[in-house]
């Protein structure tokens, strides 16, 4: 009996030693799924992929992570919808059932679809020309709908001014834009206001998808002598072939981003992406750190310097004069 007894005895204490590690186990993980869900969540959400749109972003993270938000404190899921509005409109869906703590939304487009979802989630959009046209918000200085962020109103009359200076001889402009896209159909509009005042003539042509593009900047090419791109998710993936098709028609392309010159066009009054980027992060720590969003207002990020292509100008047979060749960045073709 004692040695059964014995026997009996280590058994029950093997089991509780087995137990209480298995106890311990599970709380350790419990602990450490705790630590992470301590972490702060952040989405970062855009309806298609492009230079801009990556500078826009990496100056975003980079900027959190030199003030203190990087891994250790926070999680950053980012998703491209590939431009599909379908897509897009099912990430913001998701961003909003994960509960994560604030959605920046690049463009105006993933912005639109994030805060007409109407959740609690905070959204703070970046680079987003026409925030009060768009939707977003009713007022600049006292942003509602529980978003606020950065606008990258374009510049209009400082560009078609360097475009006076860089080719006095051009006189007439075409406008290629997606009218889907409320900041490329303000900026279009702001465009011609000033075209009309200073007595210059334009022309349109209108696309829906990058397929059609092409077409719509050769049917420009042979009737204005310039052609004029807005910030445009739908330009800006077909700007190759735009390109192509203005300089062998030997036309300039005005643009409005430092990013769409580097895609082909020849010059701009730019705004920086990742400075646009940079400031919008620091709008998102004021909130991470407490300050409601209603109480940060929306900024206008201005314009910063004037950016010509090197390849476009040679191409077009353009020369500068010593001060331009003094202030502008000058930049070549990514591909």
């Amino acid at each position: 009996m004692k040695k059964t007894s014995k026997i009996t005895i280590a058994l029950s204490l093997a089991a509780s030693l087995l137990l209480f590690t298995g106890c311990q186990s599970d709380k350790t993980k419990e602990s450490l799924s705790g630590f992470e869900d301590k972490k702060l969540k952040v989405g970062i959400i855009q309806l298609v992929d492009n230079g801009a749109f990556t500078d826009m972003r990496e100056g975003f993270t980079e900027e959190l992570e030199r003030r203190g938000y990087g891994k250790d404190k926070l999680v950053i899921n980012y998703k491209n919808a590939q431009g599909d509005a379908t897509n897009l409109n099912s990430i913001c869906q998701e961003m909003a059932d994960s509960k994560v703590d604030l959605v920046a939304a690049i463009a105006t487009p993933a912005a639109q679809a994030m805060v007409n979802l109407d959740s609690d989630i905070p959204v703070i959009f970046i680079s987003v020309s026409n925030p009060v046209g768009a939707g977003l918000i009713t007022d600049m200085e006292k942003p509602d709908k529980n978003a606020t962020g950065t606008s990258n109103a374009i510049p209009v009359n400082e560009i078609f001014d360097l475009a006076k200076e860089l080719t006095p001889e051009r006189k007439s402009f075409g406008f290629l834009y997606n009218t889907g896209e409320i900041n490329s159909v303000t900026t279009v509009e702001n465009s011609k206001k000033y075209l009309d005042s200073i007595g210059m003539t334009y022309e349109e042509a209108v696309v829906t998808n990058s397929s059609e593009v092409q077409q719509a900047a050769q049917s420009l090419a042979g009737k204005v002598d310039a052609i004029f791109v807005p910030n445009d998710s739908v330009i800006q993936s077909a700007m190759p072939l735009v390109s192509e098709v203005a300089r062998k028609a030997g036309i300039p392309i005005y643009a409005s981003s430092a990013t769409t010159v580097e895609s082909g066009a020849f010059a701009t009054i730019a705004i920086s992406d990742k400075e646009i980027g940079k400031i919008s992060a620091d709008m998102a720590i004021q909130h991470l750190e407490g300050t409601p969003v209603s109480e940060i207002p929306a900024q206008i990020v201005p314009a910063s310097s004037t950016v010509i292509n090197k390849n476009a100008a040679e191409a077009l047979g353009i020369t500068f004069h010593k001060e331009i060749n003094k202030t502008a960045v000058f930049v070549e073709d990514e591909n």
